[in-house]
């Protein structure tokens, strides 16, 4: 999991960078904090544009954390965070228990 908050597309691709050749990772995992409120705020746009740095590069973007509040109040975001799960490249998971097991199913 990234100890770092995720600021915008920029920092999205630095740390995709860092994570793959220093670590050899495919999967970066944030915290709700760490994305920030504008990012659960779809009209805002920044995170369709962060997600799709992580499709570009062929990274998985992973949530880690409580955002059932969020969800609960924006039925596009409950929408998106349904779909997402459905897919391969962005994850929803309320700890890293379930993103692990998440993560297992995919293989």
């Amino acid at each position: 999991m990234s100890d770092t908050p995720l600021g915008g597309e920029s920092d999205a691709v630095q740390l995709i960078v860092d994570a793959h050749y220093a670590h050899q990772a495919e999967w970066i995992a944030f915290t709700p904090d760490q994305l920030g409120d504008e990012f659960f705020e779809l009209q805002s746009g920044l995170a369709g544009a962060i997600t799709q740095k992580f499709v570009m590069y062929q990274m998985g973007l992973a949530v880690v954390g409580d955002i059932s509040g969020r969800v609960a109040a924006s039925k596009p975001l409950a929408d998106w965070v349904r779909e997402s799960n459905r897919g391969s490249n962005l994850l929803f998971a309320k700890d890293l228990d379930e993103l692990g097991e998440r993560l297992q199913d995919r293989q």
